[in-house]
């Protein structure tokens, strides 16, 4: 990967909808050329995939809290049990394994502190494998890249 195909993923991930001859002209290329580079950018699995970035308000999420889980047992039958139950809950927009005195980190999306709550209490509170929960609510994000 060199720097013109850098200058495209920067591009690209500022504004996945931007058109080719747009691309190819941030890119310094010609739009033929630009189109091959996403093509081979695509096809080596560089660029995974393509997304709409939602308003949280107008989809009804106003509350996001991040989450830390420690498991009982340091198994792979129970992450695996864990990561199961959690794909399944559509309130837990990513998951994460991680190192240090927990297991994984989670991004929850909910409602309100109701709806959060809930989740909290009727499903991670639920799964046999969990034995800590630490909620870190979020107040504000100056800084988010996925937006």
């Amino acid at each position: 990967m060199d720097s013109i195909d850098q200058k495209i993923l920067r591009e690209l991930t500022r504004n996945g909808r931007i058109s080719n001859l747009a691309l190819a002209e941030a890119a310094g290329l010609s739009p033929s050329a630009c189109l091959r580079r996403v093509t081979a950018l695509d096809r080596e699995g560089v660029i995974t995939g393509y997304r709409a970035v939602l308003s949280p308000e107008k989809t009804g999420v106003g509350f996001v809290a991040y989450v830390t889980v420690g498991l009982g047992q340091h198994t792979k039958a129970a992450q695996e049990a864990f990561e199961r139950a959690i794909a399944r809950s559509p309130e837990v927009r990513e998951c994460h394994n991680i190192t240090g005195a927990v297991e994984y980190l989670l991004r929850i999306e909910a409602a309100d502190l109701a709806a959060y709550k809930h989740f909290h209490t009727e499903v991670l509170g639920t799964l046999p494998q969990v034995n800590a929960i630490t909620s870190y609510v979020v107040m504000g994000s100056p800084k988010d890249e996925r937006a």
